[in-house]
């Protein structure tokens, strides 16, 4: 890597990630924890991941860009070569001249992708005369996914979460002491947003922000940390997060001063976990188990499980996942929701809360799942939750009283989820 010309390591490094996060689901986690990136300057580390992620956040108008000036396709490195040259030229204002050149470097760099160093060269340069094209909301989405969304949400409802696909989010966070908040939000120039949570546009390595060595915040989006809210959890009551990992919802409910424990099925995903305790200063009894065999026969006052789903709604800060899902994901996502949510009820006490959650935009995964859920366990009922309840936008609380956040239910944009709030019979 230290051979190349100057400015393509970051570029290979993005085009390696690129590759990975469209050949499979977290494919871009595990090229970010291993080389070309991680061995890569701080700075170019920078480069490389903005570089994949504006070729991913507007990969659908790109590829439509191609495809007119491609015969054929080509194979997929050398897809994926011009894929970043071109959101260089349109999404990231570099200069024509230069992604030309670094782009036709990498391909000589290459052996897979040498043989079509000419072809990267003059499509580009093609590209360049052309100019960025119009703004166009449906070629940001896969079309299975936005014609879900359209039969899901409506056409208009489905187009506007579609142009959010294209938007760099800001960074929230969560606070572990709202005494603070403000003071604290004034030193990460971080404005509040409700329920709670606050919004900074604050830029450089979030490990040198104010407050990060003392634990005082963590990273966690608006529309994630709503449904730990909505559980109620405090001083004198027991709390369980199933599929805890990363463990953002786990140190609202240690913050809230309930005993909390983290489970989750992997014990590499919980060590995450353990390290934010740690940093944040926070206690919860963390154990690695299937949450649907887990053999403890303990009971809590309050359940939360925020399940494995498509992540769709996660877009804005993973746009990976629109292009690495399938239409045949969301059936067996749907079946294993159900079975960790009838595992879920068997953990809450008499009179106690279970809030089931998903960061996925599709109804197979929510609303679904809510009355089959009932029609399973007569001893559950729905609690309907109110607009605004813990930050939930009133334009998210659907008739039944379940929260269905849509990205752009929040003001600045959100990650898509849904939540409802269940209560076991006191006599059950």
């Amino acid at each position: 890597m230290t051979d190349l010309p100057e400015g393509v390591p970051a570029r290979a490094a993005a085009l390696d990630m690129l590759h990975a996060a469209l050949a499979r689901r977290a494919g871009l986690d595990d090229a970010l924890a291993r080389p070309p990136f991680s061995t890569l300057p701080p700075r170019e580390r920078g480069q490389a991941r903005a570089l994949v992620m504006a070729t991913l956040r507007n990969l659908g108008p790109i590829d439509k860009a191609l495809a007119g000036k491609l015969q054929k396709p080509p194979p997929e490195m050398v897809l994926n070569l011009l894929r970043i040259g071109a959101a260089q030229l349109y999404y990231m204002e570099a200069p024509d001249f230069a992604v030309v050149s670094t782009s036709v470097d990498l391909a000589a760099g290459r052996q897979d992708t040498r043989p079509f160093k000419g072809l990267v060269n003059a499509v580009l340069r093609a590209l360049a005369r052309d100019g960025k094209p119009d703004f166009d909301a449906e070629a940001l989405c896969p079309d299975w996914l936005l014609a879900r969304w359209k039969a899901a949400w409506g056409p208009a409802d489905a187009l506007a979460i579609a142009a959010m696909i294209a938007q760099e989010p800001s960074a929230d966070l969560s606070v572990r002491d709202p005494a603070v908040a403000q003071t604290l939000a004034e030193a990460l120039e971080a404005r509040p947003l409700p329920g709670g949570s606050w919004r900074t546009d604050k830029g450089g390595s979030i490990t040198e922000w104010p407050g990060f060595d003392d634990g005082a915040w963590w990273m966690q989006d608006a529309a994630a940390a709503i449904p730990a809210r909505l559980l109620g959890a405090g001083p004198g009551q027991t709390a369980i997060d199933l599929c805890a990992a990363p463990g953002g919802k786990t140190l609202q409910l240690a913050a809230s001063g309930a005993t909390v424990t983290a489970l989750d099925r992997s014990a590499p995903r919980l060590k995450r976990v353990t390290e934010n305790l740690a940093r944040i200063g926070l206690t919860a009894e963390v154990i690695a188990a299937d949450a649907a065999a887990w053999p403890d026969p303990r009971v809590f006052d309050a359940v939360l499980l925020d399940a494995p789903c498509t992540a769709t709604g996660t877009f804005r800060r993973h746009p990976d996942v629109l292009w690495a899902s399938r239409p045949g994901d969301v059936a067996p996502l749907a079946k294993t929701q159900g079975i960790l949510l009838d595992a879920a009820a068997s953990r809450v006490k008499p009179g106690g809360r279970l809030v089931y959650c998903v960061c996925s935009l599709e109804p197979e995964e929510g609303e679904a799942q809510v009355d089959r859920f009932l029609s399973r366990h007569p001893s559950f009922r729905l609690e309907p939750i109110a607009p605004g309840e813990g930050g939930a936008p009133a334009a998210s609380v659907t008739p039944t009283g379940t929260l269905r956040v849509l990205p752009f239910h929040l003001d600045g944009g959100g990650d898509g989820f849904f939540a409802a709030r269940f209560i076991k019979s006191s006599t059950a």
